[in-house]
């Protein structure tokens, strides 16, 4: 390569590595809006009844504390979280509750662990846990950290 033509990569380089940087001082400058997500405690009423739950979906934030609150109102009838250690059996007018941290953001289906009859495979509800805001800069700090590296280093 020509003298010219290395210091025009060294110089892209540069300019590449200086603008990550430059945007991660945005990133973490820029103010958060003035209510900045403060994790909170829900009680979720959940009614479980002949192949359904209602209600049949439940979102929260990641980070928030969740009390589960299960009602059988015909028979006995369960609740399980995939992706999180609840299991809950309540029968009718004994409800069952479990606590928990929704500490990973997605979609969790719930359904029924107890056999209840014969649509029992589709008695099934959604719990949605959303990103806060902090989570959201942090990951974007790794993306652009990330790219900025890979562009100073690429040879």
């Amino acid at each position: 390569m020509t003298k010219a033509a290395l210091s025009y990569r060294h110089t892209h380089r540069f300019g590449i590595a200086a603008s990550a940087v430059l945007l991660m001082l945005a990133a973490i400058l820029v103010p958060l809006p003035a209510q900045a997500y403060t994790p909170r405690a829900h009680t979720l009423q959940i009614n479980a009844r002949a192949f359904a739950f209602e209600p049949g979906s439940l979102s929260v934030r990641r980070g928030d504390t969740v009390t589960l609150v299960l009602e059988a109102t015909d028979t006995v009838h369960g609740l399980y979280v995939d992706g999180y250690d609840v299991n809950l059996v309540a029968e009718p007018g004994k409800s069952a509750t479990a606590t928990f941290v929704a500490d990973k953001e997605g979609k969790f289906k719930f359904r029924c662990s107890v056999a209840c009859g014969a649509l029992h495979p589709f008695m099934i509800g959604e719990l949605n846990v959303e990103p806060n805001l902090p989570f959201v800069r942090a990951l974007l700090l790794t993306l652009v950290g990330g790219i900025g590296a890979l562009a100073f280093f690429w040879k």
